[in-house]
């Protein structure tokens, strides 16, 4: 019966009410709906849409890899995931203050009082031995010890959602570096490709000087195409080498022998984003959930300080047994026990207690402030994305379309300039302007590319549902 009383009372005081103020989350500062405009394409949306994970969404076998190498060997992401560990360790610590502790504990001494420090004039021997059990438990009347546990429970959840946002965030990297990669290798092919054709065109020309028919102008047009060429050779040859070494950062050490080849930026990397994105997909972007989870902590700190306000009742006590002779330690007679309650009341603190309750109501505030932010920052990078979106579409079509035109227009120039209609000027302005509409085309490419995985990724997108829902779990004490 004493035991059922002693269970029925613990559960009573652990589950018990706390003065944590009521949570509620707070109104988004954001529109209901996405914007709407000549930028934005003219989708429905649909409730049921499910964003897809990166491995449906990437398309590319070597990028899906390269991810994968990442997300096993990335020291920021190794250092989020042992972080997430702490926290979930100092739960376990504050969780483990809601109940009882007891300790057991053995001792034993023997002694000899040499015969000028005894009173009998002879020496004497002794000993003492003892076994102890002790307890001691904080009686959480008020809550505090529960609001702080909460407090540690929701510091572990955004640790855990800053360590997917980093996920996310690594995902993305890796993909925009990679693709930034393959733009570069393209740059630097075409400007080969460009050089070559300079240096045939300066050979032309230095011959037909040679021979009196083209002019010393036209040579230094054609000397100053090829050492234009020349540089940007060098140049995109650098950012190549740049490339692979953010990447392989990224990767935790040398990306696989033969792993990185050039693709056609024009080919189907990434999957299409489903039409009708709701705005409900904010709620998957895990530093919002992060931002949540924080607000929740300061929320539950409230709690705890104010029961900081109320009187602290704790219990001390031990039972066991003594004996000056070891064999006489469990002998009738030989147990002895002792109860200490203690009941502390705060009187006076000049303020120091009610100053620290407003002090934790104004660090919920803070909070409040920046969750509403961190939504607004949200809501503005999907709504940017799906401008962009709709935009590079008809901006990458209007560039191919552009460097078609062109390419139609160096072909006529060369031809004319072949047959002496028109100067070397005409047939060198062709090239340089199919020169920049390529590099602009595959600049364009990259730019629509990198935008939809910024969407991608500012829809919460790079974390599946399961993973959330194992995030959720409690760990155990």
């Amino acid at each position: 019966m004493r035991k059922s009383l002693i269970a029925v009372s613990l559960s009573v005081v652990i589950s018990g009410c706390t003065l944590i103020p009521e949570y509620e989350r707070p109104n988004a500062p954001i529109d209901n709906a996405w914007p709407q405009g000549e930028a934005y394409a003219a989708d429905a949306a649909n409730s049921d849409v499910r964003l897809l994970g990166w491995e449906e969404f990437f398309q590319d076998p070597a990028l899906k890899q390269l991810v994968g190498i990442a997300l096993e060997n990335n020291r920021d992401l190794r250092a989020a995931a042992l972080n997430v560990q702490s926290y979930e360790a100092l739960y376990r610590i504050q969780r483990a203050q809601l109940f009882p502790s007891f300790t057991g504990d053995a001792a034993g001494t023997r002694t000899r009082t040499p015969s000028d420090l005894s009173y009998s004039g002879q020496s004497t021997t002794g000993g003492q031995y003892s076994a102890t059990l002790g307890v001691s438990w904080e009686i959480d009347l008020f809550g505090r010890l529960r609001s702080l546990n909460e407090q540690a429970l929701q510091q572990y959840f955004a640790t855990e959602a800053g360590r997917r946002a980093t996920q996310i965030s690594l995902i993305s990297s890796v993909a925009t570096a990679y693709l930034t990669w393959q733009a570069d290798q393209a740059l630097l092919q075409l400007s080969r490709d460009t050089l070559g054709t300079y240096d045939n065109s300066l050979r032309i020309t230095q011959r037909s000087f040679d021979v009196g028919v083209a002019t010393s102008l036209e040579l230094r047009q054609a000397q100053t195409a090829v050492n234009s060429a020349r540089a940007s050779v060098a140049r995109y040859t650098r950012q190549v080498a740049q490339d692979q070494n953010s990447l392989n950062v990224l990767l935790g050490g040398a990306a696989p022998a033969g792993l990185l080849q050039q693709r056609d930026l024009g080919s189907q990397q990434l999957a299409q984003l489903p039409v009708g994105l709701p705005s409900s997909l904010l709620n998957q972007r895990p530093d919002l959930l992060q931002a949540e989870y924080q607000l929740k902590a300061a929320n539950a700190n409230i709690g705890a300080l104010r029961a900081a306000l109320f009187p602290n009742v704790s219990l001390t006590g031990s039972a066991g047994t003594a004996s000056s002779q070891l064999s006489g330690l469990f002998d009738a007679g030989s147990g002895y026990w002792n109860f200490a309650p203690q009941i502390s009341v705060p009187i006076f603190s000049a303020g120091r207690l009610r100053a620290e309750v407003d002090y934790a109501t104004l660090q919920k505030d803070v909070r409040v402030a920046e969750y509403e932010q961190a939504v607004q920052g949200a809501f503005q990078e999907v709504a940017d994305g799906l401008a962009a979106r709709r935009t590079y579409v008809d901006q990458v079509q209007a560039q191919r379309d552009l460097v078609e035109s062109t390419q139609g227009y160096y072909d006529l120039a060369d031809r004319r300039y072949r047959t002496g209609v028109d100067s070397y000027l005409t047939l060198l302005d062709a090239q340089r302007e199919l020169f920049t509409a390529q590099q602009q085309l595959i600049t364009d490419r990259l730019s629509q590319l990198t935008s939809e995985i910024d969407l991608f990724r500012a829809l919460g997108g790079g974390w599946d549902a399961q993973s959330q829902v194992q995030a959720k779990q409690i760990p155990d004490a």
